[in-house]
Parts: structure tokens; C-alpha cells; sequence
């Protein structure tokens, strides 16, 4: 007998970035995080859609398109949203991020059971980049801290 649920799709949550030049911001996120492109879609106009992986976690950027309401922080001069980078070595992870072009926002510290720093990237997203410093099975800590 065959379970039913298998047919089902896995839930899944996956962050779409909006960039004013996502062939730049595709590179600037190899270097920086290490990404590996899974897949890209030129369209004939020159825009980019791009999957991404650090780690095996996706990510999708893509140059925004204003007739559907997507824009890039640069755009509306800000973000609403920040990515969160858990890693084993947040320092060196912010140092290859600065050295690939991010701007440091806050430095690596250690705060609330996590040695974590902020980084803005030259498309105006802004990264968590840490690690809990504690095992525990409270979900608390498998989320970045609050800001």
C-alpha cells in the first residue's frame, strides 16, 4: 500500500532577493558567502533570475521589476527584511564578506548565546552572520536574536 503523504509537497521557505543588478549581486554572493548558482534565466531584456546555494540553503536574486512590484532596497532606500547566515566561523565569514565589498554594521560580538555581526551588501541587503554558542533544544536558539 502506497502512503498517500508521499505525493505531498514538502512545505519549503525560500528568500527572493531583489537587486538593481543581479548578474553583480550573483557574483558579489559567490565570493562574499560562497554560493554555488543552481540555475539562471536571462531574459531577452538582460535581466537575471538566479538560484543559489550556501551550504545547501537556497536563495533567489533577480533584478527587480517595478510593473510587479519588485523592488531593490536601493530602490526604496531601505529593506524591510535581513537574511540570517548561520556558519561555524562567523568572523571569518564577515571578513570574506567585507573583503568581497559588504559594508560592516555591526562587528562580531558575542551576545545573547550567539557570536554574531551584521553586514550590509552592495544591494542594500542586509546579513546576520553568526553561530549559537550553546546546544539546546529550545527553538530560541536556532533563531538568530531579535534586533
Amino acid at each position: 500500500m502506497t502512503d498517500p503523504s508521499a505525493n505531498t509537497p514538502k512545505t519549503t521557505l525560500v528568500p527572493f532577493l531583489s537587486v538593481r543588478n543581479a548578474a553583480k549581486a550573483v557574483d558579489f554572493y559567490k565570493s562574499a558567502f560562497g554560493a554555488d548558482e543552481i540555475r539562471r534565466h536571462e531574459d531577452p531584456a538582460g535581466g537575471v533570475m538566479s538560484n543559489l546555494t550556501v551550504n545547501g540553503y537556497g536563495f533567489w536574486v533577480a533584478d527587480e521589476e517595478p510593473q510587479y512590484q519588485k523592488f531593490s532596497p536601493e530602490t526604496l532606500n531601505g529593506g524591510t527584511v535581513h537574511m540570517v547566515l548561520t556558519t561555524e566561523d562567523p568572523d571569518a565569514a564577515l571578513n570574506r564578506a567585507v573583503a568581497a565589498g559588504a559594508t560592516v554594521v555591526c562587528p562580531i560580538r558575542t551576545e545573547q548565546a550567539w557570536r554574531i555581526g551584521r553586514v550590509l551588501d552592495p544591494f542594500g541587503h542586509h546579513w546576520e552572520i553568526g553561530k549559537p554558542l550553546k546546544e539546546s533544544t529550545e527553538p530560541s536558539h536556532q533563531q538568530a536574536p531579535a534586533k
